[in-house]
């Protein structure tokens, strides 16, 4: 594994190490830490990486990690820096042979989203998107359960992601992610659409199984002055009549990452807050609610053990499920490199597809959420 970005002054690098390093299949072997060549010398250093392979740019790493022996050299790259700077190193490594993983969202336009999928179909290299929240496994069990029809033909999807940490102007302090987060130049045209609207829409499609067809948006920007929008809500068509309502905001005060969805069905429903991970809700017509907590036990999906580490009552949280992410897609990786088909279990991470998507989700939130003439708003793609 080589990082592009994640330095000591990074907190999503942190996370992502933690992630990659949990089920010993991966170790950090070089990177470009920070666009201060200080910075990421330092936080190199304090990564065990040789000084060697501490690299001042991308550029200078993709290079000189070619001339090294196929066994030495690094076999991916993470890439965790503002939008802005997700597409060259991405494209770069795929040119030369290096699998991906990026932060979402993929890219900083739907157009650089597009041509990372036609290097991945052409190398057939293959490309990791940390949508964090599809790796918990209580997700995996809820999205077994819709699978397997528990709850009938779906017919309402509810999902929320509301924080409350840029309900001030808080990129005019400087010192904290909330500069690049709310300028459009670095991070593209949408601000809590891009950032966590993404996530509560993959979350969505993915636990349901079902892509949206249509919004109606409304996107506003509270904070004044702000250049990109902090706040906006969506009602959704989604695949075979199913209704949906999205909501995403930024400047809910005292929130902090309180991330909903309810799905109903016509036998009874589920709710799953990331907040309290390992519950699942579920709701039936004839029979009392009951609240699941995951783990590995006797009333799991074999999908959902697949993503659990812990015995029922032991926690798994964050970082569990971005290491879920990691771990299917080393295991990816191994079994391309090793001549074998990977199975259903080791490809499910989010892909350049769910990226494409993603990128497609901004845009046509954007050409909705500023339209007042015309209510419904088709699939960009």
């Amino acid at each position: 594994m080589g990082m592009v970005g994640g330095g000591n002054d990074s907190f999503i690098g942190a996370i992502h190490r933690r992630a990659a390093f949990m089920d010993n299949q991966i170790e950090l072997v070089c990177g470009v830490f920070s666009v201060n060549p200080e910075v990421s010398l330092e936080s190199g250093r304090d990564y065990f990486v040789p000084d060697n392979r501490i690299y001042s740019n991308y550029h200078e790493m993709f290079e000189k990690e070619m001339q090294l022996p196929e066994e030495e050299r690094m076999d991916f790259v993470t890439i965790v820096t503002p939008n802005k700077w997700h597409f060259e190193p991405a494209m770069m490594a795929l040119e030369r042979g290096f699998h991906v993983v990026i932060d979402k969202p993929i890219t900083f336009s739907l157009e650089e989203a597009k041509l990372l999928q036609q290097k991945v179909e052409e190398t057939g290299l293959t490309l990791a998107l940390t949508h964090v929240y599809s790796g918990y496994p209580a997700v995996k069990e809820a999205k077994a359960r819709i699978k397997n029809g528990d709850f009938g033909k779906l017919r309402r999807v509810y999902v929320e992601y509301t924080q409350g940490w840029l309900s001030k102007r808080i990129e005019l302090e400087g010192g904290n992610n909330a500069g690049w987060r709310t300028n459009p130049e670095l991070t593209g045209k949408a601000g809590a659409m891009g950032d966590i609207g993404t996530h509560a829409w993959h979350l969505a499609e993915y636990m349901t199984g079902l892509k949206v067809e249509e919004v109606c948006a409304d996107l506003r920007t509270f904070a004044e002055g702000r250049q990109v929008d902090d706040d906006g809500a969506a009602l959704l068509k989604l695949e075979g009549g199913v209704a949906g309502v999205l909501m995403a905001t930024q400047i809910a005060t005292g929130e902090a990452n309180n991330i909903r969805i309810r799905v109903y069905g016509e036998k009874g429903g589920l709710e799953w807050r990331q907040m309290e991970p390992n519950k699942l809700i579920l709701r039936w017509g004839d029979r009392p609610m009951e609240e699941l907590y995951v783990g590995n036990n006797e009333h799991m999906s074999d999908f959902a053990k697949w993503n659990t580490r812990t015995p029922a009552g032991h926690p798994e949280g964050f970082i569990e499920a971005f290491a879920n992410i990691y771990r299917n897609f080393a295991l990816t990786v191994q079994a391309k490199r090793n001549g074998d088909t990977p199975d259903e279990n080791m490809l499910d991470f989010p892909t350049v597809y769910d990226g494409v998507r993603g990128m497609q989700f901004v845009e046509t939130m954007v050409a909705s959420g500023y339209e007042d003439e015309v209510k419904w708003i088709k699939w960009v793609h």
